[in-house]
């Protein structure tokens, strides 16, 4: 039983997998498949990404990251999902090759659905109103369903499992 579970283990983080990848359509130009940054460096991130229990649940569906300029970047090739207010947020979101969507808030930007963009183009200007100094909260879905876009921008090295007995 105990080996059956770390089989599923194995394959639920194994390198491989698509939640542990990002798709090799958006390999960046040094040849790996990390996604650019959405905004110029230096690359703070002001908070983590914090996975729900449920699709319900409380969590927090991506990363807030400082915008010291305000500019923002498309990460990675795309079309326009999405450009318009949601609440009380300018919100922008793109659609990637792979089932992802990258999604910026607070974001201004002249852009509309439909329109491409490519890694590296600036899309927008973050505003103030998300955090208490000048940040992006730049979020992530896979097939629906949000996943840390530090997966996507190389942040996290892949699960080990290693043996507890020998």
């Amino acid at each position: 039983m105990l080996r059956a579970i770390a089989l599923v283990l194995v394959l639920l983080v194994a390198p491989g997998s698509a939640a542990a990848e990002p798709p090799s359509s958006l390999a960046a130009d040094t040849g790996d498949a990390r996604w650019g940054w959405p905004v110029a460096a230096p690359h703070v991130v002001v908070r983590q990404f914090i996975a729900p229990a449920n699709r319900y649940a409380s969590g927090h569906r991506g990363v807030d990251l400082a915008a010291h300029d305000g500019a923002v970047y498309a990460p990675a090739d795309g079309i326009v999902h999405f450009a318009g207010v949601v609440v009380d947020r300018p919100v922008l979101s793109i659609r990637h090759p792979g089932g992802l969507i990258s999604s910026f808030e607070p974001v201004e930007t002249t852009l509309t659905a439909g329109d491409p963009v490519a890694r590296g183009d600036p899309v927008g200007t973050a505003i103030q109103g998300h955090c208490s100094a000048l940040c992006l909260h730049f979020g992530v879905r896979l097939d629906g369903e949000y996943v840390s876009p530090m997966l996507y921008l190389g942040g996290l090295e892949p699960s080990v499992l290693l043996p507890t007995r020998r």
